[in-house]
């Protein structure tokens, strides 16, 4: 498995375009637990890095990542803005100097960073019911080159029966249990169009 930098570009392309299409479904996760805008507030960061793309042609992955992380803490609103760009930040350092990655087991370390500047972030841990308990999983399963859609999945679907001790969701305390987190969504479309592009 190699990733070079237009590998990692289709696989955020494919990213954003998975996002158009599921932005009503994650606004619906939202709208229980949160502000009801999740779908909405990461279309307006996809295409912000679209538009980028354009304009930048970054030509490492390095700088893809950045491109990235630019939009989103430019464009999202609320905590996933500030999140997703610190991750991808995050990975943009990892990836310095990189041509390319050459194991899944490297790519774990890389995804691992990342959510480690979310957790430095955000101030969560496992099990928070946040965007983590989809990062941590799968930079697990990677690293063991075990990454399949039922981890990926599964991880998403365990939010729901987890309680909220960050963000707006935490306000409801045991109410947002039932609920799957919007932020573990949105990183599950990540992940599974990464699983695609690794195929």
């Amino acid at each position: 498995m190699e990733w070079t930098t237009e590998k990692v570009q289709a696989w955020l392309t494919d990213f954003t375009e998975a996002i158009k299409e599921n932005k009503a479904y994650l606004s619906d996760l939202d709208t229980p637990i949160g502000d009801g805008d999740h779908g909405n507030n990461m279309g307006r960061g996809v295409t912000a890095y679209e538009e980028a793309m354009k304009k930048e042609e970054p030509e490492t992955i390095s700088d893809t990542f950045k491109t990235l992380s630019m939009a989103m803490i430019s464009k999202v609103g609320g905590a996933s803005g500030p999140l997703y760009g610190s991750a991808f930040m995050n990975m943009m350092k990892a990836t310095k100097g990189l041509e390319r990655i050459d194991s899944q087991t490297q790519l774990g370390a890389i995804i691992r960073e990342g959510a480690n500047a979310i957790q430095t972030r955000g101030k969560a841990e496992k099990e928070d019911k946040t965007m983590l308990d989809v990062w941590f999983p799968v930079a697990d399963a990677l690293e063991k080159e075990g990454l399949t859609e039922e981890v990926i999945e599964q991880a998403k679907e365990h939010t729901s029966g987890l309680i909220a001790k960050k963000g707006r969701a935490s306000y409801l305390g045991e109410r947002s249990e039932g609920h799957i987190d919007p932020g573990a969504a949105s990183s599950a479309i990540l992940f599974m169009t990464m699983l695609e592009n690794m195929r």
